[in-house]
């Protein structure tokens, strides 16, 4: 069992730049493959990004590809995803999940993931 609490989420101008971290409490986060979700009023919940248990691979949905980065720190227990060139179509609430999983293949779909946090509130508006 793990629980993930996210912050770092808020209100940002279009183009503006926020960082996500999600921190797990629990003893084994490196053997986890985490990752992002979002879910923008009136639509379905939609994968973001994801890493595996080392950080070897990652993926990232094509309407945030060169804009969002995610990246963790085994040490800390935390998984991070920047998000540059926000738009106000990135407006979501976000989510981080986790499934136990130590290969090198990424899972895109969120019934994959077994841990999830209770989100953050992303606002893209001038």
């Amino acid at each position: 069992q793990v629980q993930l609490v996210e912050s770092g989420g808020g209100l940002v101008q279009p183009g503006g730049s926020l960082r996500l971290s999600c921190a797990a409490d629990g003893r084994t986060f490196s053997s986890y493959q985490m990752g992002w979700f979002r879910q923008a009023p009136g639509k379905e919940r939609e994968f973001v990004a994801a890493i595996t248990w080392i950080g070897i691979n990652t993926y990232y949905a094509g309407s945030v590809k060169g804009r969002f980065t995610i990246s963790r720190d085994n040490a800390k227990d935390t998984v991070y995803l920047q998000m540059n060139s926000l738009k106000p179509e990135d407006t979501a609430v976000y989510y981080c999940a986790a499934r136990t999983d130590r290969s090198n293949i990424i899972q895109t779909s969120e019934r994959a993931y077994t841990y999830w946090g209770q989100g953050t509130q992303v606002t893209v508006s001038s």
